[in-house]
């Protein structure tokens, strides 16, 4: 059955590199990164497209609000004055935490298969580095000053509001997942990674941005020292340094049209087949990419074994030996995160999302997958949620 014209489709994906939170990026706000991140991904459209840019659509999570696409829309306008992102351009922010990203690229896509337009940029950003200092505002009147704390509510006090790294360290205990096997997987994460960098298999993706010229994080870790961690969230726990994700920065975007425009344009894609946000456990807040993920398939009558590409944003390794477990998959699965993912790559909360479409689109529509080839993106998030996503290659 031929798909309906309005069909969404990512047709073009870029990512900066991801650094080290006070390290690579360390001094490039959300707007810094965001902006050139946007430009490549027009660029990489064929010329005289005659497309205007409907609506621009970015996660965030910690940066300093005041709709910060509008603020990217804006800062692209000054970088390239007779560009294609101009003030008559809108934009939007979602806030979903670590699914920010894909639950971006998802509204947007709703957009275009409503026709609201043409042509919408979505995809993530985040700058831990330059995030603003938060603080309660005392009573008023009081001579208290105001308390900073580090991060806003995940759920409300009466149901803990754990830490995603506690949290963790919880949901390995409730699903068995000992500290070897996360070891192990986070070992095989960098390793995937560091053969992805040797290899150039994140050029074509990846947009220059400030100093970094690779992913700042990758490295090869000795299993003798990863064994020597001590648990990094509660006493005795399983989670440690090693087996987490880094606090990161980076950036992350895509190029949506419907299929008639992709047809037009002559362009291979991404077409997303269906996504699905649900709700989970808040004190298990990594479990939300498994109901996400069933549901999905169920609904589009697929099964994890049609899926040939999968990029779950790998937070925790204990987060993600759930995932596998529960949909039976090995722990070494080739098809999930087969270049390394958010433990060796970095995880910039509100980009990590579009990062896992980037990538998807890198290991499917560049690398010539075959039409019909089927790729799932995934993350779960802060007060128990989880994202998912399923696209089709499309030539």
């Amino acid at each position: 059955m031929s798909p309906s014209p309005d069909a969404p489709v990512v047709v073009a994906a870029r990512r900066t590199w991801i650094g080290t939170v006070g390290h690579g990026h360390a001094d490039l706000s959300a707007t810094d990164l965001a902006a050139p991140v946007l430009g490549a991904a027009l660029t990489d459209l064929p010329g005289g497209h005659g497309l205007d840019v409907s609506d621009v659509v970015l996660g965030n999570c910690t940066g300093p609000g005041g709709n910060l696409a509008r603020v990217t829309v804006l800062a692209g306008s000054l970088r390239d004055p007779d560009g294609p992102l101009t003030e008559r351009v809108p934009g939007v922010t979602v806030d979903r935490q670590c699914g920010s990203g894909l639950a971006a690229i998802l509204l947007a896509a709703q957009g275009v298969r409503a026709g609201d337009g043409d042509l919408v940029l979505a995809g993530g950003v985040e700058s831990a580095s330059t995030a603003p200092l938060r603080a309660h505002r005392p009573p008023r009147g009081s001579e208290t000053l105001p308390v900073p704390y580090d991060r806003a509510p995940f759920t409300p006090a009466e149901l803990g509001d754990p830490d995603m790294g506690t949290a963790a360290d919880s949901l390995a205990r409730e699903r068995g997942i000992g500290r070897e096997r996360q070891d192990a997987y986070a070992e095989r994460s960098h390793a995937r990674a560091l053969a992805a960098h040797a290899a150039g298999r994140f050029a074509e993706e990846t947009v220059p941005v400030g100093t970094l010229a690779r992913d700042e994080r990758a490295r090869r870790l000795d299993p003798a020292l990863l064994a020597r961690l001590p648990g990094a969230f509660t006493p005795g726990g399983t989670v440690t340094a090693g087996n987490a994700s880094p606090l990161s920065d980076g950036a992350a975007a895509v190029v949506i049209v419907p299929e008639r425009v992709r047809a037009r344009l002559g362009v291979p894609g991404l077409r997303l087949v269906g996504g699905v946000t649900r709700g989970c456990d808040p004190r298990l807040p990594g479990w939300g990419p498994v109901p996400a993920v069933r549901e999905l398939l169920a609904r589009t009558g697929r099964s994890i074994d049609d899926v040939a590409a999968i990029e779950l944003v790998e937070a925790f390794a204990a987060q993600v030996l759930a995932f596998t477990d529960a949909l039976s998959l090995p722990d070494d699965d080739a098809r999930l995160c087969a270049d390394g993912g958010a433990l060796a790559l970095g995880h910039p909360w509100g980009a990590s999302g579009a990062v896992s479409v980037v990538r998807l689109f890198s290991r499917l529509v560049r690398a010539g997958a075959p039409a019909g080839s089927l790729g799932l993106a995934a993350a779960a998030v802060g007060g128990g949620l989880g994202v998912a996503g399923l696209f089709k290659v499309v030539r």
